[in-house]
């Protein structure tokens, strides 16, 4: 196969192909013919496992470690269960980050819905983000 024809069949993009070929993730052989990489269903197979690996939040190094392990002989299984119990407490804190956020945008939303708009006078960009930390809604207001 074809770089596009890889990327194609995996459902991916032709650079993807490229980049993962770049990163020793997936291998060609040269065309002696037309110069054309050429790739097998193999890796065929490792973008797919790429592509999987990479939705359950794996990096590229990580998925370049599983398999170095697994070309080698050595099932990457137990490293995988190791890398995923550590990624899983990552993830529930950026979710709790995320949510933090939200509840913090929704609070400024909600008090700048009462505010009316400023005007920049050469002291003030936007009263509603400058003024956010102390909350002093009267400031919007002075400014016009």
């Amino acid at each position: 196969m074809k770089v596009s024809d890889l990327a194609k069949t995996a459902k991916v993009t032709p650079e993807t192909v490229r980049h993962y070929s770049r990163q020793g993730l997936i291998h060609a052989q040269r065309n002696a013919q037309n110069g054309y990489q050429e790739f097998d269903n193999v890796a065929l197979q490792r973008v797919r496992f790429i592509q999987q690996a990479r939705t359950l939040g794996f990096s590229l190094k990580q998925i370049a470690q599983i398999f170095e392990q697994s070309d080698s002989g050595d099932s990457p299984c137990p490293m995988v269960r190791d890398l995923l119990r550590q990624k899983v407490p990552e993830t529930q804190k950026k979710i709790a980050d995320l949510q933090a956020h939200l509840i913090k945008m929704e609070a400024a939303l909600t008090a700048w819905e009462a505010m009316e708009d400023g005007v920049p006078n050469g002291h003030s960009i936007c009263c509603l983000i400058e003024d956010w930390e102390t909350s002093d809604a009267s400031q919007c207001s002075e400014e016009k």
